[in-house]
């Protein structure tokens, strides 16, 4: 059994943005990175089928921004092996990525696919599905459980209002995981130091069909600031201004 990750850096938005010089995109230096959540949540769903089933876990990458970093701490929790895509248009978006994927896992086909079901900066949420259709390959969203039995996937997925459904897919599948079977382990970084010494990541390449996919940003500028709150010292300043408006 052989689980194939997707796992995205994204940046951790604990800090004002500012737009680059070009205007179409931000700016770096303002950034820091991390993995995104939803994608920690498909790893550890992928190491949990590892434990229990005996699967071997590859986690995948576009080159990027902190990339080996992100691949480094899925092998340090655990991951079988790290393959990073280069060549990925990143102005492609998740079009590009999934061209990218789909064109490598062709050469090396898993049993099962998992990404998280969006990602924090964008809330696509389409990565997996895109994939799924180009591989021709079935695709189910929001899962929060999957067991492995005869070549078929047992998942659990969350509808609205809080129905779960139990649902059974013939692998080999795509899943887009909400929320792995318990928390993301954590990989210390004395680990994670002592992998980047001993492991490999494998550098596959995009292909010419992930090029020029997806769309393209026009213009990026920061939100309008108005005039600010007017603060009232009284319940009399309050009757007053709705007065002045109409309201009573």
């Amino acid at each position: 059994m052989n689980i194939a990750v997707l796992v995205k850096q994204v940046p951790d938005l604990v800090e004002e943005l500012e737009v680059a010089s070009d205007g179409k995109s931000l700016d770096p230096a303002a950034l820091k990175w991390k993995l995104n959540e939803f994608d920690d949540h498909a790893l550890e769903e992928a190491l949990l089928l590892k434990e229990g089933a005996g699967a071997e876990v590859t986690a995948i990458a576009a080159s990027g921004e902190e990339a080996d970093k992100i691949l480094y701490t899925a092998l340090a929790k655990g991951a079988t092996r790290a393959w990073k895509i280069a060549g990925v248009d990143e102005a492609g978006g998740n079009l590009a990525l999934a061209k990218a994927v789909a064109a490598v896992l062709r050469q090396k086909p898993h049993d099962l696919i998992l990404t998280g079901v969006q990602a924090a900066d964008d809330r696509d949420g389409q990565l997996g599905p895109m994939v799924a259709a180009l591989l021709g390959l079935p695709s189910v969203e929001v899962v929060t459980g999957i067991t492995l039995a005869a070549g078929r996937a047992t998942l659990h997925k969350e509808y609205a209002g809080g129905v779960m459904a139990e649902l059974e897919v013939d692998l080999p599948a795509v899943l887009g995981v909400q929320a792995a079977r318990q928390p993301p382990r954590y990989a210390p970084v004395s680990k994670v130091k002592q992998v980047q010494q001993s492991a490999r990541i494998d550098t596959m390449a995009a292909g010419a069909e992930a090029a020029a996919a997806g769309f393209s940003v026009v213009e990026m500028t920061p939100p309008e600031r108005g005039k600010g709150a007017e603060m009232l010292e009284s319940v009399d300043e309050l009757v007053k201004v709705l007065e002045s408006k109409g309201v009573i």
